[in-house]
């Protein structure tokens, strides 16, 4: 199913990687403004390709890298690999510390209904053209995606280990978490990487927007390209791939805030979810995320001056009139969208993808005290989803609402670079790749 290669990637030389920590950055829709504006201060810094600043950001990307190229920065690594990446992190509460293993890779931008790889949730449009110009621009894949596929013999985590033996780089990035990279270079080892993963679908775990611009731009390419073959590089995205069997995939919650809702009331939106639901006020509001924990179809709801507690009343799943399977009706986001922001206040599921009423938040404390100062109006903060929500979602064809998920620690930047200009990513005749 899953076609993919390995990659001759561009890395920083290695004087300049010494600093590697320093170059590089959070992905582009996690950075605050405070980190990206000290990132920019740092001239080699991966975040000038991945979020160039300014008007004509995407064109300025491209500058920087031939500049970088040219002088000599950036250097290709000679021979192709697959990059062993893993990542050491612990949880809020926990000592415990985990390590998800996988490998960054190509792999074949192949379009949704082909169903080889699979979203679980949906993208919002102006991101997605924002990917597309840079990628355009630069025919570079700055920092990879997030895949998931399923092995239960756990086949490749042998060679991945093995080859954290005789690592590249290790740091410690923005979230505390400890960021190591390694490559393998054995052609027999690689194939037994393509093997497995060509018998696979890949569930697409973070970074929606960024692989649908790949998959847009290798459409665009295709319509002007008469020659098409399948093989140019423009068919091709750079991807980190984790097995969804490891006991390292984190899905943390991501809590909705709603703002600027003309003549908003608590009272009004309470009396909107009465019948509905049961409620229970609950004293300490900062307590609210931890009194949810683990509860099916369970909210708490921020509003200035009190928190409450509510809870779908079990017989009131099937008034969920939107045509969803009932794997998908049952997902706790289904009930916050459909109950709590469609019926109580009044956005309608067709209109919450482009709407400015609706904020997403990760973190509980900063709903809280956006709530507190007046910033937004309420507040719901929602529970975490379990990998086998997600596959139930992807396996069924369907998608959840946009950011849904938040898969922890997120994938960093700079490390390496991947290509798709046709004279950077084709390989010499002699090469078994």
């Amino acid at each position: 199913m899953a076609e993919i290669k390995p990659i001759r990637a561009w890395r920083y030389n290695n004087e300049v990687a010494k600093n590697i920590e320093g170059l590089a950055s959070p992905l582009f829709d996690v950075v605050s403004e405070r980190q990206r504006n000290k990132l920019y201060q740092n001239p080699l810094s991966s975040i000038h390709l991945s979020v160039p600043k300014g008007p004509n950001a995407a064109k300025k990307a491209k500058e920087t890298l031939s500049n970088w190229k040219n002088e000599g920065v950036l250097k290709r690594d000679n021979i192709y690999g697959i990059y062993v990446y893993y990542q050491y992190f612990t949880l809020p509460g926990s000592h415990h510390e985990y390590c998800r293993k996988g490998f960054i890779s190509y792999i074949k931008a192949y379009d949704w209904d082909e169903r080889v790889i699979l979203r679980h949730e949906n993208t919002m449009p102006g991101s997605v053209n924002d990917r597309i110009e840079i990628l355009e621009e630069t025919q570079l894949n700055v920092s990879p995606t997030h895949g998931l596929y399923t092995d239960e013999n756990f086949e490749l985590e042998k060679y991945m280990d093995e080859s954290m033996l005789n690592p590249i780089y290790e740091t410690e990035d923005y979230q505390g978490v400890r960021d190591v990279l390694s490559v393998i270079h054995d052609a027999e080892i690689i194939k037994k990487f393509l093997k497995l993963i060509d018998s696979k679908q890949i569930i697409l775990a973070d970074g929606h927007h960024r692989y649908e611009g790949s998959l847009m731009y290798r459409k665009k390419m295709m319509k002007e390209n008469e020659n098409h073959t399948g093989e140019e590089g423009y068919n091709y995205h750079m991807m980190f791939l984790t097995n969804t069997e490891a006991d390292d995939l984190r899905i943390l919650p991501t809590h909705r805030l709603i703002k600027n809702l003309e003549n908003f009331s608590p009272d009004h939106v309470l009396k909107k979810l009465e019948p509905y639901f049961i409620f229970k006020p609950v004293e300490e509001a900062h307590s609210i995320n931890e009194i949810i924990l683990g509860k099916q179809w369970a909210f708490g709801l921020l509003f200035k001056d009190f928190a409450i507690k509510i809870r779908l009343k079990p017989d009131m799943i099937s008034e969920i009139s939107w045509s969803f399977p009932r794997e998908i009706k049952e997902l706790d986001l289904t009930v916050m969208h459909y109950f709590i922001i469609e019926k109580a206040l009044g956005i309608l599921g067709k209109d919450q993808r482009k709407c400015d009423n609706l904020e997403f938040d990760r973190s509980f404390s900063d709903c809280h005290a956006k709530v507190l100062t007046g910033e937004v109006q309420m507040g719901i903060i929602t529970n975490d989803l379990s990998m086998e929500e997600v596959k139930k979602v992807c396996y069924s064809g369907y998608t959840m609402p946009q950011k849904s998920t938040y898969f922890y620690p997120k994938v960093i930047c700079g490390f390496l670079f991947g290509s798709i200009k046709e004279d950077e990513f084709q390989s010499p005749a002699h090469s078994c790749f």
